[in-house]
């Protein structure tokens, strides 16, 4: 299962849509953003760390790393 598709079950889980995410991307980037390049990015799997950050925590949700068992 990819990030992007991750992200998109959380949305639809937080009621928060494409256009609410990308005005917070848009503040937090203090750049425009709009919901065509979030929906391009999300399709095409090409979001980036910051990008990933700002969502997450929008949704009120974080990420962790673990080390592989085995």
């Amino acid at each position: 299962m990819s990030l992007s598709n991750e992200i998109r079950k959380l949305m639809i889980d937080c009621d928060v849509t494409l256009t609410q995410l990308a005005q917070e991307i848009s503040r937090a980037k203090n750049k425009h953003y709009t919901v065509q390049n979030l929906s391009q990015k999300l399709k095409n799997n090409t979001l980036n760390a910051q990008e990933v950050d700002i969502i997450l925590e929008v949704l009120n949700y974080q990420m962790f790393f673990y080390p592989k068992k085995g």
